[in-house]
């Protein structure tokens, strides 16, 4: 098994990449793989809504974002981190995950996904709302843990003294290792769920 890790982050080794790195250490020792990636210092345009995807299965503009998505596909678990600015996750983030999710075709389905949020003080509750967004439109199971995922500092390193922020990631890490397994295995004996074709309904006509 394989869980993609995206740090969001501007800061390679901010509190952001050492939340993240908690749940590696518990991934690694229940032998799931793991892929980390940095984007938060990358520079990430948004999407132009221009449709090319739709017709290509790509994104217009081969970045980063058309790197990832064939790791997207291939993994069983998606962990997003991003720091708190304004109450909301960084904008080379929200730019690189708006992207990813619309341009790639395949089915999202069953991939288990997580987010984890990191700030001095507040702002956190509305950026794990956020990302969470991007899994529950997608129909990815979301992991929880002991409490919402988030941890505290504002100097690099200093989310090392949060001892419940690193035990809240280290719990949410052995959840989500579980309900990947659990997902595994449901699907050998009972396949995905049924999907119907998506009916769409317009406000506006």
């Amino acid at each position: 098994m394989n869980v993609l890790m995206i740090n969001g982050s501007p800061r390679a080794k901010g509190n952001t990449a050492l939340a993240l790195r908690e749940m590696e250490q518990v991934f690694t020792a229940q032998g799931i793989e793991t892929t980390y990636i940095h984007i938060g210092a990358r520079d990430i345009r948004g999407c132009i809504a221009c449709g090319r995807c739709a017709e290509t299965g790509r994104c217009v503009f081969d970045d980063i974002v058309n790197e990832v998505a064939p790791l997207f596909a291939a993994c069983d678990g998606l962990v997003v981190g991003s720091p708190v600015y304004y109450a909301s996750a960084n904008a080379t983030l929200v730019a690189f995950l708006t992207r990813l999710f619309y341009s790639t075709p395949f089915d999202k389905t069953m991939k288990v996904g997580a987010s984890v949020v990191a700030a001095r003080r507040g702002g956190l509750s509305s950026t794990f709302d956020e990302l969470n967004k991007f899994f529950t439109i997608s129909g990815m199971p979301v992991a929880s843990s002991q409490y919402w995922n988030s941890i505290h500092g504002r100097e690099a390193g200093q989310a090392a003294q949060d001892a419940e922020g690193l035990q809240t990631m280290r719990t949410l890490a052995r959840n989500m290792a579980f309900l990947m397994k659990s997902i595994a295995l449901g699907k050998e004996r009972y396949g995905l769920p049924e999907r119907e074709p998506v009916t769409h309904t317009n406000f506006i006509r």
